[in-house]
């Protein structure tokens, strides 16, 4: 029996991840000197009223004794695949590899770093699961992963010049340059997934939204792609990037979801992602 493992970056909640068969261990918000686990000690609404009141929150990777007895206890009844994180947005990759060297498996763990985060990483974990229902092997499961994850295409739209000049993306002077024009930062993940980097700066959200759309279709996307649009208390723009992506994406599949505390301490308060990865055809 092969037992499939992930982070609270795939968007789903330990409880929500049990009730499908499969794992999911939380990573951790920091906030006023505390940590709390991602979805399950804290959701999104929680740390955005804690940011209201001043906190200035910060994340790091799961927890690596959580890990370590979660990969003891599933490794005893069959192999584990551990999707995680994209390595050098997060710690996670490589904690859970120094978990995996900490102990003495029955069956082997594989460790695999999905390159990716929220929307698209779900969407990996689905993939992968479904794969397993239908019986293929880990060496099988991680060929077409590899495939999926090299349509990734992520973008990130923060409403806070702040939280991109903390995370050392900008320079103070650009941030306060920015915040002050009211401009829109527009980051993009690097093909390698190691990091995000600025893909433009808008006076509109409608024009933002428009040159990711076609940054995509430049790239390839098309209607056969799986989209994700993730928010952090911005519904509003979320529905005005559907839109757009409907219109440019006639009948594609397209989902507005709602991000973890982990993403809104990076992105900031009414951030909002637009990505897309193609894995039906896979």
């Amino acid at each position: 029996m092969l037992s499939i493992i992930t982070d609270t970056s795939s968007l789903y909640t330990p409880e929500q991840a049990k009730e499908l068969g499969f794992h999911v261990v939380p990573l951790h918000v920091l906030y006023n000197g505390i940590s709390k686990r991602d979805l399950v000690e804290i959701d999104g609404n929680g740390l955005l009223e804690e940011i209201k009141n001043g906190a200035v929150p910060s994340s790091s990777q799961p927890s690596i004794g959580e890990k370590i007895d979660l990969y003891e206890q599933l490794s005893k009844l069959g192999a584990v695949l551990d999707i995680t994180m994209a390595q050098g947005l997060s710690g996670t990759y490589d904690s859970a590899l120094m978990a995996n060297e900490q102990i003495d498996t029955v069956y082997p763990v594989t460790v695999y770093n999905s390159m990716t985060l929220c929307g698209p990483q779900r969407a990996l974990v689905d993939l992968a699961f479904d794969q397993a229902k239908k019986g293929k092997t880990i060496e099988e499961i991680v060929s077409v992963l590899d495939q999926a994850s090299q349509t990734d295409r992520s973008f990130l739209i923060p409403r806070d010049f702040d939280y991109l000049k903390r995370g050392g993306r900008i320079k103070n002077l650009e941030a306060k340059v920015g915040s002050f024009l009211k401009l829109i930062p527009v980051m993009k993940k690097t093909a390698d997934g190691q990091a995000l980097e600025i893909f433009s700066i808008d006076r509109t959200f409608k024009k933002s939204v428009s040159k990711i759309i076609a940054s995509m279709k430049e790239q390839g996307v098309s209607v056969d792609y799986r989209f994700y649009i993730g928010h952090a208390d911005n519904f509003d723009d979320a529905q005005k990037a559907k839109a757009l992506l409907e219109n440019a994406f006639e009948n594609a599949r397209i989902e507005i979801v709602e991000l973890t505390p982990v993403f809104i301490a990076q992105g900031g308060p009414g951030c909002v992602s637009i990505q897309a990865i193609q894995i039906d055809s896979l």
